[in-house]
C-alpha cells in the first residue's frame, strides 16, 4: 500500500489523513479502482480511532476521490471522477471565492477574455456544424423580447460554453470551467440591468459569422468588442454599488 502512514501531529488528524490518502491518489501511488484498507486497518496503521478514519474518508468522498460499495466484494475504492464531476468541483470553488469577494469584476473580465481569445482562434478551425447550430439557437433565443432576464443570462453562458467546447481542447475547456460555469453567471446577475440585450445578440451573431467563415482573426476581434462592452457594464455596476445611499425622504420627526 502506497500511503505514507507517518508524520501525523495531534491536531486535525482527520484532515491530515485525508491529505495523505489524497496525495497518494494524485501522485499515482494509489491507482483508480484500487481498494483501500478497511477502516479498522487504516485506524491501526495511522494509530487513530475509527471515527477519525471515517471523518477522513468523508472528506475524500466529498472531493469525489473515493467511493464505497457494499457487499462481499465491497469496500472503499479510489474513484475516477468524470470530466463533468471535476468541472463541478472547480465551479463550486470559484463560486465560493466570488461570494467571499476574492475576485473583482475586472479580474473576471480579464480572465474571460484571455481564455476565450485562445478559444476563438482554435474554434475557427475546429468548430463543428452542430456547435454552430447550437450557438445560432442561443442567438435566436436572445432576440426574443419575452425572454426573462435569468433565461437570457443562462443562454449567454451556454453560448460561450459552446465557444470553448468548439476549441476542441479538453484541457482548455476544463481550465475555463470556473469562469464559464461560476464566475460568468455570478457577474451576469450583477450587470444584467445594464445590458442591451439586442446589442449582445448582435455581438454574438458577429462572432458566430466569423466562426462559420473559419476566420479566427475576425472571431477574436468580435470577442474583444464584446468584452469591451462588458467592461463598460462592469464599471456602471461598480459605480452604482459605490454610490452613497440617499437619505430617506419624509422621515419621522423627533
Amino acid at each position: 500500500m502506497a500511503i505514507d502512514y507517518q508524520g501525523l501531529v495531534t491536531q486535525g488528524l482527520a484532515r491530515q489523513i485525508s491529505e495523505k490518502i489524497r496525495d497518494a491518489i494524485l501522485e499515482g501511488r494509489l491507482q483508480v479502482h484500487e481498494r483501500l484498507p478497511t477502516e479498522e486497518e487504516l485506524a491501526a496503521r495511522f494509530s487513530v480511532s475509527r471515527p477519525t478514519i471515517r471523518e477522513a474518508l468523508k472528506r475524500l468522498a466529498a472531493q469525489n476521490l473515493i467511493r464505497s460499495r457494499r457487499g462481499p466484494t465491497g469496500g472503499t475504492f479510489v474513484n475516477r471522477p468524470s470530466r463533468d464531476d471535476a468541472r463541478g468541483l472547480v465551479a463550486t470553488a470559484a463560486a465560493l471565492l466570488v461570494s467571499m469577494g476574492e475576485f473583482t469584476l475586472a479580474d473576471i473580465a480579464e480572465a474571460r477574455q484571455q481564455i476565450e481569445i485562445v478559444c476563438c482562434g482554435l474554434a475557427a478551425q475546429r468548430r463543428t456544424d452542430e456547435q454552430l447550430a447550437a450557438m445560432a439557437e442561443e442567438i435566436r433565443l436572445q432576440r426574443d423580447p419575452a425572454l426573462l432576464d435569468a433565461d437570457f443570462c443562462a443562454s449567454d453562458v451556454r453560448f460561450h460554453r459552446t465557444l470553448v467546447e468548439a476549441a476542441g481542447n479538453p484541457a482548455l475547456e476544463f481550465a475555463a470551467a470556473g469562469v464559464l460555469d461560476s464566475l460568468q453567471p455570478a457577474v451576469n446577475l450583477v450587470i444584467f440591468r445594464f445590458r442591451d440585450r439586442r446589442q449582445v445578440a448582435l455581438q454574438h451573431e458577429r462572432l458566430h459569422r466569423a466562426l462559420e467563415a473559419r476566420n479566427g482573426e475576425a472571431a477574436c476581434a468580435a470577442l474583444t468588442d464584446y468584452m469591451n462592452a462588458l467592461r463598460r457594464q462592469y464599471r456602471k455596476a461598480q459605480a452604482l454599488r459605490a454610490a452613497p445611499v440617499a437619505p430617506a425622504v419624509g422621515g419621522v420627526r423627533g
